[in-house]
């Protein structure tokens, strides 16, 4: 399912134009988003929890070349499902 699946599906099941289930998903990624970046969690309750993982540096290799490299340290988005969402797709 792509972007524009999950916009007929929304659409659909609230009897909503796509237009505005656009709107709305995009208001929740948006929303996501900026929490993540302010460093907050986003817990929906039966979905899962989105959060942010720190990626510590490390050394690596380059593929082509098999010279060692320095990998930076990062922030990653996560997720983690629900148990109401592991239990529906089982």
């Amino acid at each position: 399912m792509n972007k524009g699946d999950l916009i007929n599906a929304i659409a659909t099941e609230t009897e909503m134009s796509k237009s505005g289930a656009e709107a709305v998903l995009n208001a929740f990624v948006s929303s996501v988003t900026g929490a993540l970046k302010g460093g907050d969690k986003v817990t929906l309750t039966g979905f899962g929890t989105f959060s942010i993982s720190n990626r510590a540096a490390r050394m690596g290799r380059n593929p082509k070349t098999g010279e060692p490299i320095q990998i930076k340290a990062s922030k990653v988005p996560k997720f983690k499902a629900g148990a109401g969402l592991k239990v529906a797709v089982k």
